[in-house]
C-alpha cells in the first residue's frame, strides 16, 4: 500500500463524508504552482487551494511575514485591544478596495462571515430586512451563507430550513439561454412577484460566479444592478471572494465594469494562505451597527494580517494583475483551439486568469457532461496536474492557477488537461475521428 493510499484509508475512518476531497492524494509539500504528494509525486496546481494563492504556495515573503510576526504576537482579540496590523491593513484596503465613497473596513476570518457581517451591516444601514441574490451563486455553508447560495447541490443538500427574507433572481446565461435582457425581465418579476424594493436591505452578487461555473456577469446588466439599487436605497454588495487580488486581471472584478459597490466583501486571495477576510465599504453604512455589533474572536488574527499585509505587497510589487490578464490569454487561446476540435467542449468563458470550459456532450444538445467532467480531473491528476470541477451541473472544468506559475508550466498543465479530454472522449476531431 502507497503512503497516499494509506493516509486516504485513515482519512475515510476518521473524517466524516460529508468532508470530501477530489484528489485521493494527500500533499505534504508546496511551493509556487506545485505541489508533492505524500509518495514524492509532483503536480501543476490549477486549483490555487479553491482561490487563495493568487500569490503561490509558500512565497518566501509572506511566510517571512508570519514568521516574524509569530514571534511578537499571535493573538490577542481586537475586541480586547487594538494592534497595529489590523489598523494598517484596513488603511490599505480602504485605499485599494472600489466603494461609493470613503471607506472603513472590518476584519474577519471566513468568507462566509464575511458575507454574513455584510449582511448584518446592510440590514443594521436600512432597516431593512430583504436580501436578494443569485441563482448559480456560493456565498458560504452557514446557514446564511447556504441560504443565499443559489446551487442545490451538494451545498445546501437536507440542511433547509433556511434563513428567511432571502429571495434569488436569475443570473444571466447566455450559453444557456438567458441574456441580459431576459435576466433583466426576470429580475423585474422577482421584484413583482416575491419581494418589493422598498423590503430588500440588499443585493448580493458575483462578478464572475465561482462554483456556479465561472460566470461573468455582463457588464450592462452590473451597471443596471448599481442603478437599481441607487434608485432604491438599497445596499448593493459584490461578494469579491474569489475574483479579488488580481484573479480577474484588475485588482476587483467590478472594475472591469466601473461600478463601486456600497461594501465589498473579500477572503481567500487577501493573506495568500491564511484564514482573513474583510468587509469593505462606505463609512456611513460601515458605521451603521453600534459598538460590539461587529466582530468575532479570530477575525483579522495578527498572523493573517502579517501575511496579508505581504501578499498585497506581492501583488504589486510582482506585477500579478498584469500576469493575470496574460494567463488568462493563455488559457483562452489554448482552450479555444482545443474547442475547434473537440466536440465535448460547449464554451469556454471567463475573465484574466479566471477561465473554465464548460463540458457537453454535444454541441447542439449541449447537454452536460458531467461524468466526463470528474474522468477529465482524474485524468489530468494521472498526467501530473491538480485541477477542479464546477457548475450547476458539475461539468465545468475550472482554472485557478496560482498567479506566479511560469509559462514553461502554464503551457505543460493546460497541454495535460486538453490530452485528458482528448483521451476521456476518445475522439480528437469535432467530425468525431476516434483517437484509439
Amino acid at each position: 500500500m502507497t503512503r497516499n493510499e494509506s493516509l486516504r484509508e485513515l482519512s475515510l475512518r476518521n473524517v466524516p463524508r460529508g468532508v470530501s476531497t477530489i484528489h485521493p492524494i494527500t500533499v505534504v509539500r508546496a511551493d509556487g504552482a506545485r505541489v508533492w504528494d505524500a509518495d514524492g509525486r509532483e503536480y501543476i496546481d490549477l486549483t490555487a487551494g479553491i482561490g487563495v494563492l493568487n500569490v503561490g504556495h509558500n512565497h518566501p515573503r509572506v511566510v517571512n511575514a508570519a514568521r516574524a510576526q509569530m514571534e511578537r504576537l499571535t493573538h490577542i482579540g481586537f475586541q480586547v485591544a487594538g494592534y497595529e496590523g489590523y489598523v494598517r491593513l484596513a488603511e490599505r484596503l480602504n485605499r485599494l478596495i472600489p466603494v461609493a465613497g470613503e471607506a472603513k473596513t472590518a476584519l474577519f476570518t471566513t468568507g462566509a462571515e464575511a458575507v454574513e457581517n455584510a449582511v448584518k451591516i446592510a440590514r443594521a444601514a436600512t432597516a431593512r430586512p430583504a436580501i436578494l441574490a443569485f441563482t448559480a451563486s456560493f456565498h458560504g455553508r452557514t446557514l446564511l451563507g447556504l441560504s443565499l447560495t443559489g446551487k442545490v447541490n451538494p451545498y445546501k443538500q437536507d440542511f433547509g430550513p433556511f434563513a428567511p427574507e432571502v429571495y434569488h433572481a436569475p443570473y444571466p446565461y447566455p450559453y444557456r439561454g438567458l441574456d441580459v435582457a431576459q435576466a433583466l425581465k426576470a429580475f423585474d418579476e422577482v421584484i413583482t412577484t416575491q419581494v418589493a424594493a422598498h423590503r430588500l436591505a440588499a443585493v448580493i452578487f458575483e462578478p464572475v460566479t465561482g462554483e456556479g461555473g465561472f460566470m461573468p456577469m455582463p457588464h450592462d446588466f452590473m451597471r443596471e444592478l448599481r442603478a437599481f439599487t441607487e434608485a432604491h436605497g438599497i445596499i448593493l454588495i459584490a461578494d469579491e471572494i474569489q475574483t479579488g487580488f488580481g484573479r480577474t486581471g484588475r485588482m476587483f472584478a467590478v472594475e472591469h465594469a466601473g461600478v463601486t459597490p456600497d461594501l465589498v466583501v473579500t477572503a481567500k486571495s487577501l493573506a495568500g494562505g491564511f484564514p482573513l477576510s474583510a468587509v469593505t465599504g462606505r463609512v456611513e453604512v460601515m458605521d451603521a451597527p453600534q459598538p460590539g455589533g461587529l466582530g468575532g474572536t479570530y477575525g483579522g488574527n495578527p498572523v493573517a494580517v502579517a501575511a496579508a499585509l505581504a501578499s498585497l505587497e506581492v501583488i504589486e510589487g510582482e506585477g500579478l494583475v498584469e500576469r493575470s490578464r496574460l494567463i488568462g490569454e493563455t488559457l483562452r487561446q489554448r482552450l479555444t483551439a482545443a474547442q475547434e476540435r473537440l466536440e465535448v467542449i460547449g464554451e469556454v468563458r471567463g475573465v484574466g486568469a479566471m477561465v473554465a470550459m464548460e463540458l457537453v456532450k454535444d454541441r447542439a444538445s449541449r447537454e452536460p457532461a458531467a461524468d466526463l467532467t470528474d474522468e477529465v480531473l482524474g485524468r489530468a491528476r494521472e498526467n501530473g496536474v491538480l485541477a477542479l470541477k464546477a457548475g450547476l451541473y458539475g461539468n465545468v472544468v475550472r482554472f485557478l492557477t496560482p498567479l506566479v506559475i511560469s509559462d514553461g508550466e502554464l503551457d505543460r498543465a493546460v497541454g495535460a488537461v486538453i490530452d485528458a479530454v482528448t483521451a476521456a472522449t476518445g475522439r480528437d476531431a469535432v467530425s468525431g475521428v476516434a483517437t484509439s
